[in-house]
């Protein structure tokens, strides 16, 4: 299989699949300012979230991390950030600055909305000229960055849909790309599997350790997986248990060795597949992986999930046919022929791998023709 594809090569040496001006805002105040310049500049691309005031310690941490991250990802051309503050604005655009990338910063303390947008308006023709005058290059699958999830699971997910998934996994390992994956708590009952597929004991330790740390954390707040674990759409699709769910749930990275463990957010330093923990929330997670770097994410969905990302693509596989004949426009790979045993496994991957070159090369993900931008900020606490 021919895996060349096209690619913006950025000033890091990155690749990217997509080629957005984003204006990113610090705090939830400012995201009017950033609307209302994408609805004058043509060309920029512009997110929202609900945080970023009064935020304190390892939470204002994490938030810094993935808002850069976010502006740093590959498929990102030039960033304009927009604070009220300059100093906190400043710290945002500065991270991203890091990359090379054309980045610009505004604030509306002693300005205001009118000014601001003004300001950060002309920056943004000039970004836009910059961005579209770009030309893009021959590269490889093995470039880039994959994000890996499943959500609304149901029995087509572990017995078709994430085993497929996890040899195309194995795949682009072998190829030389780099892997995430993550879903913390919906390991659970799964972990003493997943750990043996760990590089070194030390990675193991390591990971069984952040494992119970996550629980630990449920139940002390009085609480168990009971009811969140499976969910409700879970249920109603044949799972019974977290135990049924976290050992389909693992399938979809395939037999890869895990190479590293991340934090949430956290870029991966080296090729291979890597753990990150996190939330099992399909918007939470794909917004951290593609902060971490994802070009890319590859969704595995037994109901029909059409959770999206403003910033990567997000390909869709599914293994149920009813759900792929009822929403066939939430899906972009269809492999429930192996349920119907009409491909195998090996099969269904050539035809997610099909779908992936085609969207490395500039195809639209069935999230993105719908227009699926979901951004969800990780909170770790409540504001001060």
């Amino acid at each position: 299989m021919n895996t060349k594809i096209l690619g913006y090569r950025r000033e890091n040496g990155r690749i990217g699949i997509r080629n957005h001006v984003l204006l990113l805002p610090l705090d939830a105040v400012s995201y009017p300012v950033c609307r209302a310049v994408s609805n004058t500049v043509a060309g920029t691309l512009f997110i929202t979230h609900p945080y970023g005031r009064m935020q304190f310690g390892a939470d204002l941490e994490l938030h810094f991390r993935t808002l850069i991250g976010t502006g740093s990802n590959p498929n990102v051309a030039a960033v304009i950030v927009i604070g009220i503050e300059p100093n906190w604005t400043k710290k945002v655009a500065d991270g991203i600055a890091k990359t090379g990338k054309p980045v610009a910063y505004f604030w509306t303390d002693e300005n205001g909305d009118l000014k601001t947008i003004e300001r950060a308006s002309r920056k943004a023709v000039e970004f836009v000229h910059y961005a579209t005058a770009l030309e893009k290059v021959e590269a490889d699958l093995k470039d880039l960055i994959f994000g890996y999830k499943c959500g609304e699971s149901d029995t087509t997910s572990g017995l078709a849909g994430n085993p497929a998934a996890g040899v195309v996994c194995d795949r682009l390992i072998e190829m030389g790309s780099t892997v995430m994956f993550g879903e913390t708590p919906e390991i659970t009952g799964a972990e003493h599997i997943l750990v043996k597929h760990f590089a070194t004991k030390e990675l193991g330790d390591q990971f069984l350790k952040t494992h119970k740390e996550y629980l630990d954390l449920i139940f002390s707040k009085g609480e168990d997986l009971l009811g969140s674990q499976p969910n409700q759409g879970n249920i109603a699709g044949g799972i019974s248990t977290i135990e049924e769910k976290a050992l389909g749930n693992i399938q979809k990275v395939g037999k890869s060795p895990i190479v590293g463990i991340l934090d949430t957010c956290e870029a991966p330093a080296k090729p291979g597949l890597h753990f990150m923990n996190t939330s099992s929330a399909a918007a939470d997670l794909v917004t951290a992986m593609a902060a971490a770097g994802a070009a890319m994410t590859v969704f595995i969905t037994g109901k029909g999930n059409n959770v999206g990302n403003p910033i990567t693509p997000v390909v869709k596989i599914c293994a149920n046919p009813k759900i792929c004949s009822l929403v066939p426009e939430n899906i972009d790979v269809n492999v429930s022929g192996i349920i119907s045993r009409e491909i195998t496994l090996e099969q269904a991957a050539d035809k997610i791998m099909e779908c992936i070159i085609k969207t490395s090369r500039g195809r639209f993900t069935a999230t993105e023709v719908l227009k699926h931008d979901e951004f969800a900020l990780t909170r770790l606490f409540p504001q001060s």
